[in-house]
């Protein structure tokens, strides 16, 4: 069996916070009201330990998977997307959430079904509201000023999605890739890196922005968010395993649906339980970085979602960290999550309206130059 190896795009979207996290290997028996549906079956899924992931835990232990006729069990976290991807490829689950690796996943010939998000937007091409910038206290880095970030040495993790953050800010600044030291920096160093000289400012995404700031003195988060770059993450199945059991899939994407809704309209609740789930993460950095996840918390299925990973795969091609020969429409299967969309649209009314231009039939088509224009936002 063909496993492809941990590259750094192992590294993107939802980097795993910790290697572990409570309640591994088991599934959580509890009594939720809720419509009960007529599917009724076991699945195996799993997730990378990190607070964006939170919704699929979050519904084990609220019950919404058993409301809807699922017995799901979940895996051990993974620590990264590619451990996941890999599991996936050797039937140890059935459903994942990935997000960046699932590009090189493909390019390296895995069969992936993309039928839902679980971080993004529907209605937007670029969100990253839990992506920040820190800078030390002595830097001379001006938040008012972002062209001070020229001649910085600013610590990134390369080829991950706070990488990409930072390229996009570059190009919006119009400040060349080259004027900047850009220094690659794991999640848990930057801290120490910043605090030592190492490196005058860290990007990364939550919780570490909020992390960082505690624990280094005098730093000062400078930019959050800014629409530079899309923000992507996908529940992902085998084309073999959507096939034999599409209601289950369905099923699954229903009860994830009414968990984010949940956890949207619960931030605090949804925090107290990612500081259960998530070892190590401290409650109040849970609710912190919490009221930034949930900006991006819509599974929802648009013309904005194919752009926008038709753009993250552009932007890793420009850096040569991805050969972008991958069709992505033989990625997506939307069809599950319209029917979600269509059969229970009360999941979903305290989201944005896709726009109308943006909507999609399930036998949608991606053409780069169409998509662009019905998702120009």
């Amino acid at each position: 069996m063909q496993r492809f190896p941990l590259t750094p795009l192992s590294l993107v979207c939802s980097v795993a916070l910790l290697a572990t996290a409570c309640g591994g290997g088991s599934t959580v028996d509890e009594d939720v009201e809720g419509a009960s549906g007529s599917v009724s079956g076991s699945l195996n899924a799993g997730y990378v330990s990190a607070i964006d992931q939170i919704g699929l835990p979050v519904g084990t232990e609220i019950g919404y998977f058993e409301d809807h006729g699922l017995d799901v069990t979940l895996a051990d976290p993974f620590p990264t997307g590619v451990d996941a991807i890999n599991a996936l490829e050797a039937g140890e689950v059935d459903i994942i959430q990935v997000g960046v690796p699932a590009l090189a996943a493909a390019g390296e010939g895995v069969d992936l079904a993309l039928v839902g998000n679980y971080t993004g937007s529907a209605v937007q091409r670029s969100i990253d509201e839990t992506a920040a910038i820190v800078a030390a206290e002595d830097s001379g880095i001006d938040p008012k000023d972002l062209t001070t970030l020229e001649d910085a040495k600013i610590g990134t993790t390369f080829g991950s999605i706070n990488h990409l953050y930072l390229l996009g800010l570059l190009k919006d600044l119009r400040i060349d890739p080259d004027d900047v030291e850009m220094v690659n920096t794991a999640p848990p160093d930057m801290p120490v890196a910043l605090e030592t000289g190492g490196i005058d400012a860290a990007v990364i995404w939550d919780p570490w922005p909020i992390t960082i700031t505690d624990q280094v003195e005098g730093s000062e988060e400078i930019l959050r968010g800014g629409g530079y770059i899309p923000f992507i993450g996908y529940i992902i199945t085998t084309p073999e395993y959507l096939e034999e059991n599409g209601e289950m899939v369905e099923a699954f994407l229903t009860a994830r649906a009414a968990t984010d809704q949940w956890i949207r309209q619960n931030p605090e609740d949804a925090a107290d339980s990612a500081a259960r789930w998530l070892t190590g993460t401290e409650p109040d950095v849970a609710q912190a970085a919490m009221e930034y996840n949930i900006a991006q918390l819509d599974g929802r299925f648009s013309a904005c979602n194919y752009l926008a990973l038709d753009t993250v795969a552009l932007l890793l091609e420009e850096q040569g960290q991805l050969e972008y020969e991958t069709d992505i429409n033989d990625l997506f299967v939307p069809g599950p999550i319209l029917s979600v969309e269509e059969n229970n649209p009360e999941l979903f009314d305290d989201l944005p309206e896709v726009p109308n231009t943006a909507e999609i039939e399930a036998d949608h088509t991606f053409i780069r130059e169409v998509d662009q224009e019905a998702c120009a936002v």
